[in-house]
């Protein structure tokens, strides 16, 4: 099946391995310009060069920063492959594809192979890339599917979890942050993030209130029982319940209305930088990735797993270590909390939970042995 998947792609011998792209075709992904350009389809004028450049705003913004970066990464990899062997990325061709693939999975050379689940990642960022350029990758087409089915059959393996903080460790990771306003602020990040179940990119993206920002993922809303959260996910919009603690060393309200009063925030972004001498917030939102750092090192402030050497301890947590520390201790149905993680089955659900259900139940006595 497999055989002749280059006749399309083939170039004469007397060709160089790699050619810079031709002048007139972008690899960079992003929505293309001239499919939204009203000379596309009418003589331009004031009000459709107006609407044009909303539609492509909109299409911007079909996508998350992350998503579009990751989608870049894959588009830009695979076009410097496809250069390097003498052949075009378009028109998509499955042939080819299935050749790209198989040889992620199996480099020549020193190069590392890359996992089942890179391989996909890198064919989803294709398809997007090419539907950006107005053509279509068909992923079911037999060259695709079943060099990818082979794949997965002989190098597929469990996914890599990372470990949960429970409430325990949580408690002395805590006990590590400093008794300042950075502390305040990271407390926060801390206790919200666990009792709410949320990405590190969810918790960073809050706002005090409702459309304070244009690049706002959400707005909190705090109550006398708790607060409300209402948050843009990958799901769609949803509400997350963040009842108050049994002790305010522990309670995720009161450290949140802690830090916001003492920065003084009462407008935009809720988790903010500090200036340098440590004594006031500024305007500017931070990024997810203080959470996974702000993780790590107060793993390693606490010393936690101190069984395993520090890169392996590190590498076992981050921003989703809250989220399955949630999934993992909280004693409810896991209806509640499949819901307060914003997940569509219980099944994703159940893939948080870690050792939960280990042997709760003895089906071996049960059965009478």
């Amino acid at each position: 099946m497999l055989m002749n998947m280059t006749e399309p792609h083939q170039k004469s011998p007397s060709q160089p391995l790699e050619r810079p792209d031709p002048p007139d075709r972008d690899d960079s992904i992003g929505p293309r310009e001239d499919a939204l350009s009203p000379a596309s389809f009418a003589p331009g004028t004031g009000s459709l060069d107006r609407l044009a450049e909303t539609a492509r705003d909109y299409a911007r913004a079909a996508a998350s920063d992350n998503t579009l970066r990751a989608y870049a990464k894959d588009w830009a990899a695979f076009a410097r492959w496809c250069r390097m062997r003498g052949t075009d990325p378009l028109p998509p061709s499955p042939q080819l594809i299935g050749l790209y693939i198989a040889d992620l999975a199996s480099p020549r050379g020193n190069a590392t192979p890359l996992s089942v689940a890179s391989i996909e990642r890198r064919l989803s960022g294709l398809g997007w890339g090419y539907a950006q350029r107005g053509q279509r990758l068909d992923r079911k087409d037999r060259h695709i599917a079943s060099v990818l089915a082979g794949i997965r059959r002989k190098h597929a393996r469990p996914p890599v979890q990372k470990e949960a903080i429970l409430p325990e460790d949580l408690r002395d990771m805590l006990a590590t942050l400093p008794h300042d306003l950075r502390g305040l602020r990271d407390r926060a990040i801390l206790l919200v993030g666990f009792a709410g179940g949320l990405r590190r990119s969810e918790i960073v993206s809050l706002d005090h209130g409702r459309d304070d920002t244009p690049d706002s993922g959400g707005w909190i809303e705090v109550l006398d029982e708790g607060a409300v959260i209402t948050l843009r996910g990958k799901t769609g919009w949803r509400e997350v319940e963040v009842a108050r603690g049994s002790s305010d060393q522990t309670c995720p309200v009161h450290a949140l209305t802690q830090w916001l009063h003492y920065a003084k925030i009462d407008f935009g972004p809720i988790f903010v930088a500090v200036s340098r001498n440590g004594l006031k917030a500024t305007p500017d939102r931070l990024s997810d990735k203080h959470v996974a750092r702000l993780i790590k090192q107060a793993v390693e402030d606490a010393g936690l797993r101190p069984d395993l050497p520090k890169a392996a301890r590190l590498a076992l947590f981050s921003g989703h270590s809250l989220r399955a520390g949630l999934a993992s201790s909280a004693e409810v149905d896991e209806r509640h909390i499949q819901k307060q993680l914003g997940h569509a089955s219980v099944e994703m659900t159940r893939r948080y939970q870690r050792r939960r259900d280990r042997f709760r139940i003895n089906l071996t006595k049960a059965a009478g042995l």
